[in-house]
């Protein structure tokens, strides 16, 4: 257990979808159907389509009704994080148990690569929002920048993503994740935007890279070019911004640990650590000099700016 005192909960952190978003991470480190070429967590080191209790339910609902009696309650609580939560055998009873103990909005943000089971696609028929991902339009651009681990097709997943929408009732937020020389043309777009039609989600939300990727080829798409993309889903679809608002107070320990947790889900600038744990700038950044000198992170740039990631054992290439 980290210094922050929670093992499964992170946050809140600030969300671009989701406002104070509370964390719930179920599965392991980078456990996941997929190996994203542009994954801000890095390359996945255990690539696998085997549903199993990755870490006791009970333990997770535990934390969760610890951390809702003593803290301000969040916008949402977001089951997500390290892994792919559909991965987890018992996600229904998690969701369920959620449900149970309060009744903050619940979200799962998920790849969408398992909704074609009928027992995944059942375990989330509680949820408040649904958002899955659809980064291709064809076979060959998903096995491209998803590279899903064997027996999962293209096919199979769009099936998934149109039957789940047949029977889920609460809204799904579909995010379209693109990359610039990839899926940034005109031809490219106007495939997702005709399998979006099928699927009919509640919203269409268009993003790029904003954090350093698993791999360097991954590129960022302008966001005039976004503007001129979305047009082509109907109806249009959002561009999913960085947050740029006040910092907001959030009464958690302005510590080391709670830096940890943040940046373990996923790299932040000195900024974004800042107003996410409602610290000043200045106290952060003598934190984060401490963390970085005791090498527990490290720095990395991507286009402008300088994010920080932790530097987890036995995986220190993924921060290079």
């Amino acid at each position: 257990m980290i210094e922050g005192g929670f093992r499964h909960i992170f946050g809140p952190v600030l969300s671009r979808r989701l406002g104070r978003s509370l964390g719930v991470d179920i599965m392991p480190f980078k456990t996941c159907t997929y190996d994203c070429v542009y994954c801000e967590q890095g390359r996945t080191t255990n690539h696998t389509a085997c549903r199993k209790e990755y870490v006791p339910t009970s333990d997770v609902l535990a934390e969760l009704k610890d951390f809702l009696s003593s803290q301000p309650t969040p916008d949402y609580i977001t089951l997500s994080g390290a892994g792919e939560p559909t991965l987890h055998a018992r996600l229904g009873d998690i969701v369920q148990g959620v449900k149970k103990l309060t009744r903050v909005p619940l979200a799962v943000i998920t790849n969408g690569s398992l909704l074609w089971e009928p027992t995944v696609r059942d375990a989330l028929r509680d949820a408040d929002v649904v958002l899955p991902s659809l980064d291709a339009g064809n076979a060959r651009l998903f096995d491209y920048i998803d590279r899903p681990v064997d027996g999962i097709s293209f096919e199979q997943m769009l099936c998934g993503l149109v039957r789940f929408r047949e029977s889920f009732r609460n809204a799904i937020w579909l995010e379209v994740l693109l990359l610039a020389g990839v899926t940034s043309g005109e031809s490219e777009v106007r495939e997702i935007a005709d399998w979006a039609r099928r699927i009919r989600p509640d919203r269409v939300q268009l993003n790029t890279v904003v954090r350093p990727p698993a791999e360097s080829f991954a590129l960022p798409v302008p966001h005039e070019q976004l503007e001129l993309l979305a047009t082509l889903f109907d109806p249009r679809a959002e561009i999913i911004a960085d947050y740029s608002g006040p910092s907001q107070e959030i009464k958690l320990s302005p510590d080391s640990g709670r830096i940890l947790e943040l940046i373990g889900r996923r790299p932040c600038s000195l900024h974004e650590i800042a107003a996410t744990l409602g610290l000043r700038v200045i106290e952060t950044s003598k934190l984060v000099e401490r963390l970085s000198s005791q090498n527990m992170i490290a720095e990395r740039r991507f286009g402008n700016d300088t994010f920080f990631v932790c530097v987890h054992e036995g995986n220190e290439e993924s921060i290079r």
